[in-house]
């Protein structure tokens, strides 16, 4: 049975295009419509623009009727996270107090993507302010996790992205990762999910929550798809400077290159303590297949993990930036908030300029120890995710809980933004309820080249990232 058009990879609907099988504008209609289905029940999107759409979507045909190919990613529809500013729409940043901040222009990505011939469908709902790991949403709605009837946890921050991705209603959407906002609802959603080295790609234009930390992203079917999204976007931008000096790389070349001469690491740390059982199990599998397909595969201790988690006390970096942030929302409708958000953010009121300095400057000082440290390392194989999705309700029971359920969510993958390395999570099964499982494969500050390479082979050989939610209960 064929794939239907909206299980495609990038890829396959590029294939499809050019054999003259769709249409970008059928295809883009056709996504529409299932968000129109689908979006009510799931609550992914805060917004979508279907006339902007189609009319992307029309000349991205014009342009290959006259002999003009923009490339792999020309008339593939998207999404983006509700943090980018997207012309005419409103960025909310997850809140409906913000429903009035109208863009006067697209962010740099969005311009970058649209001059790729990408056709933007809509934007999709975030924890607000992107402050959470469990990706819940007490203001605009927290999205429903596509595998399973009863309410679970998307994850966060980009729930809706992750949401929307996996239930077919785009190919790729947007996100953004700060402490985990990408590889966690990637993981908890089961698609693949790109955290880029963060002065890989420009955040001008994009709401922020840590200027030390944000990262942007791409979640989509697989690694492939998100080689080509990472290539479109990468560079330098100057209303960016952490991207100053930075020059294109390609990645998609020696994506198909197998493991074999790769050395990976299995870090003997802080990722499998207290990891859920089916967790372990199926990411344990997944790594000795890894091995099998050529690649050397050796444990290490890698401490600097467990310092990593040392020197995030309270999560006052992030906690300082995001109320440097916001402020003015903070201070004057703090009521208005979600609870759990505001009152991680108002923290950041009260952090010491000395506890702050130091510990960026502990941060960069274990940077480039954990450089040095893996030096014959090409990647670093654990779990995305301690812990499966669980239900809403369960989150919801009370602070102590949510408090507990976001910890699980942001461990494993808030190590690396402080190491500064990159990552992408995998597919890798599911639990015994049918909840999927998510492979974390980290990889060395601007090596996107190798994570990438080491997840397409771990799925040209499985079909992990090929299944998808039934979504037969919703009637």
């Amino acid at each position: 049975m064929p794939t239907p058009i909206h299980f495609r990879s990038i890829v396959e609907l590029g294939r499809a295009i050019r054999s003259g099988e769709l249409s970008a504008a059928t295809i883009a209609e056709h996504f529409l419509d299932r968000i129109d289905t689908l979006g009510p029940r799931l609550r992914a999107f805060t917004v979508t623009c279907r006339e902007r759409a189609l009319a992307q979507a029309r000349a991205a045909d014009m342009q290959l009727d006259a002999g003009v190919d923009l490339g792999a990613l020309h008339g593939i529809p998207y999404v983006a996270k509700d943090l980018y500013d997207v012309a005419g729409l409103p960025t909310t940043g997850g809140t409906r107090l913000l429903a009035g901040n109208v863009a006067n222009s697209d962010c740099t990505v969005v311009e970058q993507l649209t001059r790729s011939g990408m056709v933007l469908l809509g934007k999709t709902i975030t924890v607000q302010f992107a402050y959470g790991g469990a990706g819940i949403n007490t203001d605009q709605g927290t999205p429903h996790n596509p595998w399973h009837p009863e309410p679970h946890l998307p994850g966060g921050s980009s729930s809706g992205t992750g949401v929307a991705v996996a239930a077919g209603m785009a190919p790729m959407g947007l996100g953004s990762d700060t402490g985990g906002s990408v590889r966690i609802p990637a993981s908890m959603c089961g698609v693949t999910g790109l955290k880029t080295t963060v002065g890989r790609i420009s955040r001008a234009g994009i709401y922020p929550l840590s200027r030390s930390l944000d990262s942007v992203g791409p979640l989509t079917r697989d690694a492939a798809d998100a080689a080509l999204v990472y290539e479109a976007i990468q560079g330098a931008d100057p209303a960016d400077s952490t991207t100053r000096g930075q020059t294109p790389h390609n990645v998609t070349s020696g994506i198909g290159d197998g493991l074999s001469g790769l050395t990976l690491g299995v870090p003997q740390a802080v990722f499998w303590d207290d990891c859920d059982p089916e967790v372990e199990s199926r990411v344990r599998d997944a790594i000795a297949h890894i091995e099998s397909l050529g690649a050397r595969v050796i444990d290490i201790e890698f401490a600097e993990a467990e310092s990593a988690r040392r020197l995030n006390p309270r999560g006052l970096v992030i906690a300082a930036e995001a109320y440097d942030v916001n402020r003015r929302l903070v201070e004057s409708h703090f009521d208005d908030l979600d609870p759990i958000v505001a009152f991680r953010i108002v923290k950041g009121r009260d952090i010491p300029a000395h506890e702050y300095l130091a510990t960026v400057r502990a941060w960069e000082e274990l940077r480039a120890l954990t450089v040095a440290g893996l030096h014959d390392i090409d990647a670093l194989l654990c779990p995305t995710v301690m812990i499966p999705p669980t239900p809403v309700e369960d989150a919801l029971a009370g602070t102590e809980v949510y408090a507990e359920r976001n910890l699980q969510a942001l461990r494993n993958t808030s190590i690396g933004n402080i190491l500064g390395l990159c990552g992408l999570s995998v597919p890798c099964g599911f639990t015994a309820r049918g909840l999927p499982v998510g492979l974390m494969i980290y990889g060395k500050p601007f090596d996107e080249a190798s994570v990438l390479r080491v997840g397409h082979a771990f799925q040209r050989s499985t079909d992990w990232h090929r299944r998808h939610p039934a979504l037969d209960w919703l009637g």
